[in-house]
């Protein structure tokens, strides 16, 4: 099941919390003494970074699949997400002796350097998101995409209903989106269904991969589930989705919406699941979103849109949906289809 912690840090008693918290998702994806402690040494770095810098936060910390869906892989992925003033020079930020505060200004650097994967977003008056992926992932070739999400529980529960996962198989890189009916730990039940039966099925194409999931979600509460799956020899994007799982796809400067049909998988499907096709080029990016979204949110916009880690879109998506003041209304995850950056091989 989807196991999210999710730390609130308003004082400086929650650091402790987000170490804590590290160390449970670094235990989950069975990294060694080593990249444990690096977990635990950028969660405590974050969380002294929201306090210092954004007068508070919140830590995401999950275990995820990595960006290139390699089979099997797991890394601990730990997300600082706030409402603060944000950052004007994000590459100034990240090199060592910058500060605002008058500390050492080796906090963002430090996480760099600790974590596999890193990554940030500061919009000035907006607030920040800084990801950090610890976990090595055997190298692949490129396949033409990333995929990465963020998973917000309802109510700081311990497990979420909603959940993402890629999984990469005969040479294409499939992206889902599972939202349980309802949440908690019987909604994850479902979702973490859908997940298992993707890892087993993604030789399938979307549509055939939903008639599946249909089969191995009867017994659950069922789940609204979306399926992307990147095939990158015919440079195309197939989906098909059930249910109010909802999709934009970023092409030409602009957003258009890809449709789901109507049902709950495992527990009443369509007779027919349409599948669409749309050619997948570099200036393409996919936003899939469960219903704990406000209805009218905005897609992510900004320069560095196509070449940001597709996990800190997915944040600054959840960020900029809400705000401190507002929580989420029910379990929210989000999950970005994102291009390669142009300097990978």
């Amino acid at each position: 099941m989807a196991r999210v912690w999710d730390v609130p840090v308003h004082d400086s008693t929650r650091v402790r919390d987000a170490r804590v918290a590290a160390e449970g998702a670094a235990a989950l994806a069975g990294l060694d003494e080593s990249r444990t402690a690096a977990a635990a040494l950028v969660a405590t770095e974050l969380a002294t970074n929201l306090l210092k810098h954004a007068g508070g936060g919140r830590l995401l910390v999950e275990v995820v699949a990595p960006p290139t869906g390699h089979d099997g892989a797991v890394v601990a992925q730990i997300a600082a997400v706030d409402h603060g003033p944000g950052i004007a020079d994000v590459p100034a930020a990240l090199v060592d002796g910058f500060s605002t505060t008058g500390s050492l200004g080796a906090g963002l650097g430090t996480c760099r350097r600790l974590a596999d994967d890193f990554g940030v977003h500061g919009a000035p008056g907006r607030g920040t998101v800084a990801l950090a992926r610890i976990g090595a992932v055997p190298k692949a070739p490129a396949v033409g995409a990333r995929a990465g999400g963020i998973n917000v529980p309802f109510a700081g529960a311990e497990y979420s209903g909603d959940l993402w996962t890629c999984v990469r198989a005969a040479g294409r890189l499939t992206l889902m989106l599972a939202d349980g009916l309802g949440h908690g730990p019987e909604a994850a039940r479902a979702s973490t269904a859908a997940a298992g039966e993707l890892r087993r099925s993604a030789h399938l194409s979307p549509a055939d991969l939903l008639r599946r999931l249909d089969g191995a979600l009867r017994g659950t509460r069922g789940a609204a589930v979306a399926v992307a799956q990147l095939d990158p020899r015919a440079a195309c994007l197939r989906f098909a989705g059930i249910g109010n799982i909802g999709a934009r796809l970023y092409e030409g400067g602009g957003w258009r919406p890809l449709l789901s049909r109507p049902g709950i998988v495992g527990v009443h499907r369509p007779a027919t699941v349409p599948q669409t096709e749309l050619p997948w080029a570099a200036d393409r990016l996919l936003v899939l979103h469960t219903d704990g979204l406000p209805s009218r949110w905005v897609p992510p916009s900004g320069p560095g849109l196509l070449t940001a880690d597709p996990a800190v879109t997915a944040a600054v998506t959840v960020r900029d949906a809400g705000s401190s003041a507002r929580p989420v209304r029910d379990d929210t995850a989000v999950a970005v289809l994102s291009p390669d950056p142009p300097d990978l091989p």
